[in-house]
């Protein structure tokens, strides 16, 4: 009896293990073929007073599909891939303002513009005029998506060997006329993950820097101070891809750069201005210079008072042959003419063409245009000088896709430099309107190209969008440090950006690429699956239990009342076969009884009754 029920335990175990392998297989139909994982980088989320703007989405479980689809066909299950050479910004500008229901938006940019891939050939593969069109075509739809509200997930990636592969067998089956559906199969894109957060109260950080100036003998006078300063944050399309090499790159190393060199200038006493030198690396630039702000706010009215005036660096690495200074005050300005003379002047020798542009500002608009507008508000004197001839809308220019390392020119950025830094040393020693070179070529003062060029690299790879960025996060405390080696009394101040911007999180995420076949394969495999498992199953039923087994799994139960007659006629037989064993008992009441045998054994018991009954009256009597 034992080793029938474990012959019974046995066969239970292997069909439970083929049940569960049913499951697996059938779960796994559409995940057995990954084709390849790429990391892919959504586009920004965030608000502006309350208004949602950007990419609401990041989860993606759709289908691919390509621009070779056929017009009118159904996308709202659909991830359409878009090499950014291949972009048709007409049917991206239709998708967006039709807000046509759309499974996602996937577009693939070249692999020059990767700042972690280091390859040299990635760029020689481009010609000038094709990475100019690059520039134009991702500038225009940076432009498109930035300002949109996208009710599904937008995501950038890099074009390799893998994710070209895929594009082209999508291509082929989109161009056939049989787009991916559940029906037809093909690649399955997969993005998962929680939904997006905001990041509650994102900090800014402003680091300032002093050179002191120097005072004559018994002068209680506080020096006047010449303020230098450029924004370092970016907020472009993609925060994760936002390095912004020019855009705030450019005046982040020129400023680094002027600070060593008047540095080399202050450490003797012999050769230190009358000026007091304060350099400025401001956070918050893309949201209304709202770090500018706050730091100015944090000075007393005295230092204020003390500023000649401030000069702002902003794009200053991708011009051919003219800068533009910008000021709020009108060129009649003394103070304004003083300073576009004295930057013409150098130049004019440096063979540069600078033009002035006057913007007023509007006291009663809280929107500010360039950097130096925040500090002509607490009437400053300032300007900023920048490659852009007119001023940016909010969120432009201010590190998006285009802005790589590919399209800087590293001796735009060291001719910006030294018209800054002689323009200010004139301004410091008096020497406006002399032909004298301070910073000259092949002497202890010149430009340190190497060194411009070492952290030109440095914030090409660093997206540094500000409320990502920590008070203590490495590249904060690295430009901390390195203003440290030039100047004195540098700290820091952290402050809080205003609740008009909300940032939300999940810029950058995983994209699992599937080959899934189609449902008729997977009902063919399902089939062939149950076909085997129905097999199996009747084999181990007939050799641990018998046929007869078998077949009473698919009879139908017996009623409560044939259960009943069993019952009986078992009583009926052991009351007239007193000596029979069990075995015999169950072959006579087994189910293949027919109804006349069940009545005849009725019969007996109750004969058998009766004559029991008389014997007991008799011996009564």
């Amino acid at each position: 009896m034992s080793s029938g029920k474990q012959r019974e335990r046995q066969m239970l175990e292997s069909i439970y293990s083929m049940i569960a392998l049913v499951f697996i297989l059938v779960t796994c139909i559409e995940l057995c073929d990954a084709a390849t994982v790429v990391d892919v980088y959504r586009l920004i989320q965030y608000d502006i007073s309350g208004a949602p703007l950007g990419s609401r989405f990041a989860t993606l479980n759709h289908h691919a599909g390509s621009l070779h689809l056929p017009p009118g066909v159904d996308l709202s299950r659909t991830v359409v891939i878009i090499p950014v050479h291949e972009l048709n910004i007409t049917l991206v500008k239709e998708f967006i303002a039709q807000r046509k229901p759309l499974g996602g938006l996937l577009f693939l940019l070249p692999q020059m513009l990767n700042f972690e891939n280091r390859d040299p050939t990635s760029e020689s593969k481009y010609q000038i005029h094709e990475k100019k069109l690059i520039k134009n075509v991702l500038v225009e739809l940076e432009r498109l998506l930035i300002y949109a509200n996208i009710p599904y997930p937008v995501y950038f990636a890099f074009e390799d060997d893998d994710i070209d592969a895929v594009l082209a067998d999508v291509k082929r089956n989109d161009a056939s006329g049989q787009p991916a559906t559940a029906t037809t199969g093909s690649y399955k894109l997969v993005v998962s993950g929680p939904e997006p957060k905001r990041i509650a109260s994102p900090t800014i950080t402003n680091i300032q820097g002093w050179l002191p100036g120097l005072k004559a003998d018994g002068d209680l006078n506080q020096l006047p101070t010449i303020a230098i300063v450029a924004s370092y944050d970016t907020l472009g399309t993609s925060p994760a891809l936002s390095v912004g090499s020019d855009s705030n790159g450019s005046g982040i190393v020129a400023l680094l750069e002027i600070a060593r060199l008047f540095s080399l200038l202050y450490s003797n006493p012999k050769t230190r201005g009358r000026y007091n030198l304060l350099f400025g690396l401001t956070s918050g630039g893309p949201y209304n210079y709202n770090g500018t702000h706050k730091w100015l706010r944090s000075f007393d009215q005295r230092l204020r008072e003390s500023i000649d005036y401030a000069i702002c660096l902003n794009s200053i690495g991708s011009w051919d042959n003219k800068l533009w200074i910008h000021v709020s005050k009108p060129p009649e300005n003394a103070f304004i003419k003083q300073i576009f003379e004295g930057f013409s002047t150098v130049a004019e020798e440096l063979g540069i063409e600078v033009g002035l542009k006057h913007k007023k500002i509007n006291i009663s608009n809280p929107r500010v245009a360039w950097e130096h507008e925040q500090f002509s508000r607490l009437r400053v004197t300032a300007a900023t000088l920048t490659e852009l001839s007119a001023p940016p809308e909010l969120l432009e220019s201010t590190g998006g896709l285009s802005d790589s390392r590919h399209f800087v020119n590293e001796d735009a950025i060291v001719r910006s430099i030294k018209l800054v830094a002689e323009s200010i040393a004139r301004h410091v020693y008096g020497y406006q309107g002399k032909n004298i070179q301070i910073f000259a070529d092949d002497t202890s003062l010149a430009v340190n190209a190497p060194y411009i060029r070492s952290w030109l690299d440095i914030l090409s790879q660093t997206p540094r969008v500000a409320p990502f960025l920590s008070k203590n996060d490495p590249f904060v405390m690295a430009l901390k440090k390195e203003l440290q080696a030039h100047t004195h009394e540098v700290n820091v101040q952290h402050e809080v950006l205003d609740e008009m911007f909300t940032i939300y999180d999940l810029t950058k995420a995983k994209l699992n690429i599937y080959q899934v076949a189609s449902v008729t394969f997977d009902l063919l495999l399902l089939l062939v699956l149950g076909s085997y498992l129905i097999i199996l199953f009747t084999f181990l039923v007939i050799t641990t239990r018998g046929l007869d087994d078998l077949i009473s799994l698919f009879r139908r139960p017996p009623s409560r009342k044939v259960k009943a007659l069993k019952t009986t006629v078992e009583k009926i037989w052991v009351h007239v076969n007193p000596s029979a064993d069990q075995t015999e008992l169950d072959s006579t009441t087994s189910w293949s009884l027919s109804f006349d045998q069940y009545l005849y054994y009725c019969q007996l018991y109750s004969d058998g009754v009766m004559q029991k009954w008389r014997k007991r009256k008799d011996r009564e009597e």
